[in-house]
This record gives structure tokens, C-alpha cells and sequence, in this order.
């Protein structure tokens, strides 16, 4: 295989909610002409319905262009497209097989199946962690809130106590009192008179 099937899902981009690739990046993994492929397409129409390939409006194709893939459209930046071009979804790759008659084509798009298979499970993996983060996210908020909760309690136990002792204080000043009245005022004696 050639150096330009290695890097095929820098070639899958998203349009319409949908990962697709374009005409011009598929005319050149199959080594024929944007406009060759687009004509068997458009020989072959029936087997191409909206979910499988769609044209892209111009207005999509020069935002494509500003996102640096200058591969999207071989017509210069700036200037008016002539003709919009195609996207096309893993079903419609699929389907360029059987419009497509060559041993390139096959051995291409089985190289595109696997890259959209790649690009899926990438997708899928990022989702997994993503889902994974938001958990781990949420648990440390849980015992945040239960450590916050914990202090407040410690405080409020803290308070009492403190209440607590500062009323054994008071009592014990109140023995103490208590006490020096007692030395001060003479005792009767104890026993025989």
C-alpha cells in the first residue's frame, strides 16, 4: 500500500453531524480524477441515496478550506467553486466499490473501512473516558461535600465543647468561691465540750 492510505482518517472529517469523506480525497486515494469519480456516481446514482452521499453546499466546502484541508476542493482558495462537492458516508465508500471496477479501489477501500472503523472506536473510547471523568468528577464533588459537611460537624462539636468547658470553668470558680467562704467563716469544733 502507498504512504497516502497510512494517514486515511485525516482525511475523514465531520459534516452535517456525519463523518464523511470528501470526493477530492477519494479521487486521490483511488489514483483517478475528482471528476472521473463523480461521473461513475452519477452513472450509478440509484446506489448513492442521502445517507450514503450527499452534496455538500459551497458555503460548507469554503469552511472546509479555511480549516486548512486545502485537499477538499482542487480549485484555489478564493475562488468560487464550480462544482460542489460530494461527501460520503462509510455506507457510501462501501458503495464506490461496486462503481468503482479496479484492484486499487478494493484494496483502497478496504483501507477506508478500517479507517472509519479506527475513527469510531477512537470516538467510542473517547466517549468511555469521558463518562469515566464525569464519574471520577461527581465521586470527588460527593466527598468534597461530605468533608465540608464533616468540618461543619467538627465545628459544631467544637463549639459544644468548647461551651462545655467554659461552663466546667464557671462551676469550678463557683466551688472555688464557695470554698473560700467556707475557710473564712470559723468552723464549730468537732467532738466532746
Amino acid at each position: 500500500m502507498n504512504d497516502k492510505l497510512i494517514n486515511i482518517h485525516n482525511y475523514i472529517c465531520e459534516v452535517r453531524g456525519r463523518r464523511v469523506m470528501l470526493d477530492s480525497d477519494l479521487a486521490m486515494l483511488y489514483g483517478v480524477e475528482t471528476r472521473a469519480l463523480k461521473q461513475a456516481v452519477r452513472r450509478n446514482i440509484e446506489r448513492f441515496p442521502s445517507d450514503f452521499m450527499f452534496e455538500l453546499s459551497l458555503e460548507e466546502a469554503d469552511s472546509l478550506l479555511k480549516i486548512s484541508r486545502s485537499q477538499i476542493v482542487t480549485l484555489k482558495q478564493g475562488k468560487n467553486t464550480k462544482y460542489k462537492p460530494f461527501a460520503f458516508t462509510e455506507q457510501g465508500v462501501a458503495m464506490l466499490s461496486s462503481v468503482l471496477h479496479s484492484e486499487v479501489a478494493i484494496k483502497v477501500n478496504i483501507a477506508i473501512m478500517r479507517a472509519f472503523i479506527q475513527v469510531r472506536e477512537a470516538l467510542t473510547l473517547s466517549k468511555s473516558v469521558s463518562a469515566e471523568i464525569n464519574e471520577l468528577r461527581a465521586k470527588v464533588d460527593l466527598l468534597a461535600m461530605q468533608q465540608e459537611e464533616n468540618l461543619e460537624a467538627v465545628n459544631d462539636l467544637s463549639e459544644d465543647v468548647r461551651k462545655d468547658i467554659d461552663n466546667l470553668y464557671v462551676a469550678i470558680g463557683e466551688l472555688a468561691l464557695k470554698l473560700d467562704d467556707k475557710k473564712a467563716t470559723p468552723r464549730s469544733r468537732i467532738g466532746f465540750k
